[in-house]
């Protein structure tokens, strides 16, 4: 497989993974670092896809909310962000648990998070947790 398929792939998965396809991202990153041997442009593309595919769900919150708006009258909204709000914003650090991650990330849009500081606190959890697996791998696959 070629570099620059592996890398569409590796972007595919990590955009899937953040999404709620209850997938894992890190091998198809760990087969990459070690294949080629590389850091940087593995960790920024699966970040990237993760943080592409976090967005998507963000949406799918966001559409949730403007949906029951319309539905259901009542303070929902005023709930979800005090509840959303009581964890604070750099709870998006952890966006990149499995399963914990994507009902962070959901309920966040449903709170109506605003987009910058989301799509920043979400880079960074997903990169830093990126940037330890590839090192690791690197480590301990003895290429580094």
């Amino acid at each position: 497989m070629s570099s620059m398929a592996a890398l569409g792939g590796l972007f595919l998965w990590s955009f899937l993974a953040a999404t709620i396809v209850p997938i894992g991202s890190e091998p198809a990153l760990i087969a990459i670092v070690l294949s080629q041997g590389g850091l940087i442009v593995p960790v920024a593309v699966a970040t990237a896809g993760n943080v592409l595919g976090a967005l998507t769900t963000w949406w799918i919150g966001r559409g949730l909310a403007s949906v029951i708006e319309t539905r259901v009258p009542g303070r929902w909204e005023e709930r979800a962000t005090r509840t959303f709000d009581r964890f604070g914003r750099p709870a998006l650090l952890l966006s990149w648990v499995p399963f914990l991650g994507d009902a962070i990330v959901l309920v966040s849009g449903f709170a109506r998070v605003p987009l910058l500081p989301f799509t920043g606190w979400v880079t960074v959890g997903k990169l830093l947790r990126y940037l330890l697996v590839a090192w690791t791998a690197l480590r301990v696959g003895g290429v580094a």
